[in-house]
């Protein structure tokens, strides 16, 4: 792996505040670059475990004025809904507050390579699209490096050259905390009310997913997903953008089951067993766009999205059990990301709850009499319970996932069901560290389920 020069930002002097996965490899990268870089995080074993690296780890509100910029992790806010002490000590000092991937863009300039930079983000979708993206690319034979809000933080990437093209998923908190990022190609995919507690309402996300185009030049490529309202609109008011759609005609868009662009069909979306349902045919019309913006052949494309394995906790396939598949899609934290898993099923079984987000599961009525079963945990579930027994939809309240998982089997045999379907519509943090721990523990919890019922012990 190629690194930076270890000079690259000899003198400049930065605070690094939330040691989280992202802020850790900000202090490895920036000190490895010459930088005088200072850490602090408000928990003490985070703390703790940056000074056993040998980082200097101080508060730095008192010296706030004299640093080039504050690297404040995306998860800490500094405007809503109330501002982190150390945000608005920077604030008012008149210093910038970056994300990771600004520094990311820096050091590629200021090392001299010319690496393109592809942008992802959306309410849904964006990992999705930022990893088949990363796929296509790999199998065109292009030097590439994939991260961000996905997989490794900005600034543990490597250099690349002037070939090579850095693929980011970008949160609406990392794109409010860019100052000079321009991305050669940029997808906004759809909007759904999230986060709004940070964005004060849904005109103020709505205006933060919009930076991902904020400095692209006429000769950029801005891609827009116009399947729901809020995304037609904004595609409508950015002259030249690119549209794209999972149904609904555009220039890449997904017809009865077949992508295609303006020279006719792509391929059959069947074909991609790893992207089920008219949310993937859309995260693949984003991720060929960005492909052809970015030079790669047509028929690669259609290839590598054929071949794309899928992500784990996102409609992943875990296992089947005399005859019933257990689906998990532990990644669905909110309704419109549960809504987009339902579509794909006639018939099943279904396992939600957790901490959930403005509105429940009521947008999700119409999707309700495909459940033949609901299994209910976490703390919400006991609300979901009562929304269901308004539209007559069977549920049991099994309050953790080590008790729903055996009994959804029980149900999907007894119903018919097509599947076992963990989307949850909810956070995991009531109960898990995370939806990748959610989504692990019910694939071992799918595994004990298989083991059990073939007689192993």
């Amino acid at each position: 792996m190629t690194r930076f020069p270890n000079n690259l930002f000899a003198g400049r002097r930065y605070a690094v505040v939330g040691l989280g996965r992202a802020g850790i490899a900000a202090l490895r990268a920036l000190t490895s670059m010459g930088a005088i870089v200072t850490g602090w995080d408000d928990a003490n074993y985070a703390r703790d475990q940056a000074e056993r690296e040998g980082f200097l780890i101080a508060d730095p509100t008192p010296d706030i004025g004299d640093l080039d910029a504050l690297i404040l992790s995306p998860g800490i806010p500094d405007k809503l809904p109330v501002p982190h002490r150390i945000a608005a000590a920077a604030r008012v000092a008149g210093r910038p507050i970056w994300t990771d991937a600004e520094l990311l863009y820096q050091a590629v300039r200021g090392a001299g390579s010319r690496a393109r930079f592809a942008g992802i983000t959306g309410t849904n979708g964006k990992s999705t699209t930022t990893a088949l993206l990363a796929h296509i690319l790999q199998g065109a034979g292009i030097p590439h490096a994939a991260g961000a809000n996905l997989g490794p933080a900005a600034l543990s990437l490597p250099w690349l050259p002037d070939s090579g093209i850095y693929v980011l998923e970008m949160s609406s908190y990392m794109l409010e905390r860019l100052a000079t990022l321009r991305f050669d190609a940029a997808a906004m995919l759809n909007l759904s009310p999230d986060h709004l507690d940070r964005h004060g309402d849904m005109a103020g996300y709505e205006a933060a997913k919009r930076l991902i185009f904020a400095r692209q030049t006429p000769t950029d490529t801005a891609i827009i997903g116009i399947d729901d309202e809020p995304s037609r609109a904004m595609q409508a008011a950015i002259p030249h953008s690119v549209s794209i759609s999972g149904h609904t005609r555009a220039e890449i868009w997904c017809d009865r089951g077949v992508l295609r662009d303006g020279s006719g069909a792509l391929l059959n979306m069947a074909e991609a067993h790893a992207l089920p349902g008219e949310h993937n045919a859309q995260n693949a019309a984003a991720a060929a766009a960005l492909a052809a913006a970015l030079g790669v052949p047509r028929a690669k494309i259609a290839a590598c999205i054929k071949s794309f394995p899928g992500l784990a906790h996102r409609q992943e396939l875990v296992g089947t059990v005399d005859g019933v598949r257990f689906v998990n899609d532990s990644k669905a934290t909110n309704a419109d990301a549960a809504a987009r898993a339902l579509s794909c099923y006639r018939r099943v079984v279904w396992i939600a709850g957790g901490i959930a987000k403005e509105g429940g599961i009521l947008p999700l009525a119409e999707f309700f009499p495909r459940v033949t079963q609901a299994l209910l945990i976490g703390r919400d579930g006991p609300s979901f319970a009562a929304e269901l027994a308004r539209h007559n939809i069977p549920y049991t309240v099994a309050e953790t996932l080590d008790r729903a998982v055996p009994a959804a089997w029980h149900a999907a045999r007894a119903t018919d069901a097509e599947a076992v379907l963990l989307s949850p519509a909810c956070a995991s943090f009531d109960q898990f560290s995370g939806f990748e721990a959610r989504g692990t523990r019910f694939r071992d919890l799918v595994g004990l389920l298989a083991d059990e019922q073939a007689g192993v012990v």
